[in-house]
């Protein structure tokens, strides 16, 4: 049992979806998922195990943030053995190619924390996602009625960024999209040798203004959760 994710040995799946939202977790939970169980309610950072075509999966909740996300992208990989993990999650637009809805498969993730400035003593480490992963979000995203995009992520600490002259720099380099967690999963996914992929829908558009509400982003984003679950192993 670990300490802020608490669950038993054996309740949680091989493969996990991860959402920051606790409620988005539930969501997935109850509308994809066969025989969902809840799995924790530690300080509300909700968890369910069920089925999907037959095959068991989990959804956890991971808090906004690369501290809050590596928590329990942690613990899911060192207590609870788990393979693979799929960032669910919300985005904003950067290039004016993306729309509000449409849906990034990131390829990989830069970022402005230090955390892993700290892991690695300067260095710049690239953290990536798993090519097995990508390729079959990329095949699965084909037959959704969305517009998807392959490419990186920008991953911030700040949500109310005090210099967004760098994110736009960011941009001006390819970076399609900012959020908060893909690049703290992608580098614990290759410190213990696991699967990883962050897919992010278009929850606003920096450039545009455009926004969702907070119950559209909790309950609305079904493409990339089929996306998602097609990414999954089959084993």
């Amino acid at each position: 049992m670990s300490t802020h994710i608490g669950a038993e040995p054996g309740q949680i799946a091989p493969h996990v979806l991860m959402p920051g939202d606790p409620l988005r977790a539930k969501w997935i939970a109850e509308t994809f998922l066969d025989d969902a169980t809840c799995y924790s309610e530690v300080r509300g950072m909700l968890g369910y195990t069920g089925t999907f075509e037959g095959r068991p999966v989990s959804v956890q909740g991971s808090g906004m943030g690369l501290p809050s996300f590596s928590i329990y992208a942690t613990e899911l990989f060192n207590d609870y053995g788990v393979q693979s993990v799929v960032r669910v999650g919300s985005c904003g637009a950067l290039s004016p190619d993306l729309a509000v809805r449409d849906v990034v498969i990131a390829s990989g993730a830069c970022t402005d924390s230090s955390m892993n400035r700290i892991r690695f003593e300067g260095l710049d480490y690239a953290p990536v996602a798993d090519f097995d992963l990508l390729r079959r979000a990329y095949d699965a995203a084909q037959d959704q009625p969305v517009t998807s995009k392959v490419g990186l992520l920008l991953s911030s600490d700040s949500f109310y960024h005090p210099r967004p002259e760098l994110t736009t720099r960011m941009a001006e380099y390819g970076v399609l999209a900012i959020e908060m967690e893909a690049s703290a999963l992608y580098t614990l996914a290759a410190k213990y040798g696991r699967q990883a992929l962050a897919i992010c829908t278009v929850s606003d558009h920096i450039l545009t203004g455009e926004e969702t509400t907070a119950v559209e982003r909790q309950e609305t984003f079904t493409h990339m959760v089929h996306i998602a679950l097609a990414a999954l192993p089959s084993a």
